[in-house]
């Protein structure tokens, strides 16, 4: 394999393959929703994992090259005619710009309710969410080796600095993990904290083992270069020392888990891929799976069952099915709720028990991470029973609760009590903002509100 190479909108009409089955149309497209949504593939991904004799249904072109419908046709318009026109990068960015603010940049109150302080400093690359965990954004690991066209981090990468998270002080967060003695795990995040090198990585993690906080149980890595650049463990000039600095950590008695993102069976087909996942595993970290259910990519059961079933082979552990978040393209990948827990309980139905470690259909919405347990009738109510895995509030977890069904919900806030109720148990501290978006469910939902209170 030959080095790592990345292709953006600055190159991509490089690519052999870009040239041999892409209609300039098609080309146009690209560069229209690259020039709002971040784009960035390498060579890896382009030469081993796309079938390019059907790229147009192909779940991994799909995944990382941007299609025209995943920016709504005004939105498409818009930067379509400031590309004909000529405008040059400045006017280019501010009609990118506008755009991006209208796509919910920062969902599930990412800026306003998880950003802490310590000693009146604003942690502005960390985010504190969950009572027991710590995202922590390192500066240098905020881009990935590609980018996925979902990703609900897509803010991290389009050089919008207000809308970042990221930071380098490893001494703050040392002092904000001693404030904080129930915080158990840090996850690294970003972007991918594995672009960086082994010796950027190595200070960070180094710094934390040698502060000794006993509190401070599992470095979790939230990463998808073992589908992207597996390399990165095999054969890159600082793959040993990586590996190295995973079993430091475990000897100093502090858990590596590996959050690897893989959305579709074919990212498990490569033989570097698993010879990637053998050397990570042989450190003693543990590779834990997850990954959104996209329409477009991976909405049937059938690859589902093969990836969790792939993963268990390999000796990964299946750990979340999310929901595509509400912010960028929501429209072009989301799944309504009904049908992605059909999915996950199709999938679930055809793995043995050693796979069921899976959970989900998750929501990482703004209380925390809801479930969707499934679609119930109760007293000829037909409703959702939903469960916090996580929330901001430890006490809601594993609390049942019942929403009214909507067979076109997509996301919690779709979603109002059952049963009469006003409110949902957990909106006395966290109220949903149910606030008109570019899909018509308000209008709907007082349709159906005017229906109720006719009969």
């Amino acid at each position: 394999m030959k080095e790592y190479r990345s292709y953006t909108l600055r190159n991509f009409r490089e690519i052999p393959q870009v040239k041999s089955y892409l209609s300039e149309e098609e080309i146009f497209d690209i560069e229209v929703v690259g020039n709002v949504l971040p784009f960035k593939a390498n060579n890896y991904v382009v030469n081993q994992l796309i079938d390019w004799d059907n790229y147009l249904e192909d779940p991994i072109f799909i995944l990382t090259f941007p299609q025209k419908d995943m920016l709504r046709p005004k939105h498409y318009e818009e930067m379509a005619r400031a590309l004909r026109s000529g405008a040059r990068k400045p006017e280019l960015k501010l009609v990118a710009n506008k755009i991006r603010m209208e796509l919910n940049p920062h969902p599930a109150g990412q800026l306003a309710h998880n950003v802490p302080l310590i000693e009146d400093v604003k942690l502005t690359g960390v985010q504190h969410k969950y009572r027991e965990t710590m995202l922590f954004f390192p500066s240098q690991g905020q881009t990935c080796h590609a980018y996925c066209t979902f990703c609900f981090r897509w803010p991290q990468f389009v050089g919008m600095n207000e809308l970042k998270f990221a930071m380098r002080d490893t001494e703050l967060i040392i002092k904000y993990l001693r404030a904080n003695p129930r915080v158990t795990d840090i996850l690294f995040t970003g972007g991918d904290p594995l672009i960086m090198k082994t010796k950027i990585l190595h200070k960070y993690i180094e710094a934390l083992i040698d502060a000794q906080i006993p509190n401070l149980k599992t470095i979790r890595l939230g990463t998808k270069a073992l589908s992207y650049w597996p390399q990165r463990f095999v054969t890159d000039n600082d793959a040993d020392e990586l590996l190295a600095l995973f079993e430091r950590a475990g000897k100093a008695g502090i858990h590596i888990a590996f959050m690897a993102h893989f959305n579709h069976p074919k990212e498990l087909s490569t033989k570097i891929a698993a010879q990637a996942i053998r050397r990570i595993r042989n450190t003693g970290a543990v590779i834990r799976t997850q990954s959104p259910v996209m329409r477009n990519i991976n909405d049937n059961a059938r690859d589902w069952a093969a990836m969790w079933q792939k993963q268990v082979e390999l000796g990964a552990i299946p750990y979340y099915m999310f929901i595509a978040r509400d912010t960028g393209a929501q429209h072009y990948f989301a799944v309504e709720l009904e049908r992605a827990w059909r999915i996950f309980r199709q999938a679930y139905q055809q793995v043995s028990g050693i796979a069921r470690t899976v959970r989900g259909p998750s929501m990482s919405a703004g209380p925390g991470k809801v479930q969707v347990l499934g679609v119930s009738e109760i007293g000829n109510e037909k409703v959702f029973t939903l469960q916090f895995l996580q929330g901001r509030n430890p006490n809601w977890v594993s609390r049942p609760f019942f929403a009214k069904y909507d067979p076109k919900a997509i996301w919690l806030d779709d979603l109002y009590p059952a049963f009469g109720k006003e409110r949902f148990f957990f909106e006395d501290e966290y109220p949903l903002e149910r606030k008109a978006r570019l899909r018509p469910r308000p209008a709907r939902w007082r349709a159906l509100k005017q229906s109720e209170t006719a009969s």
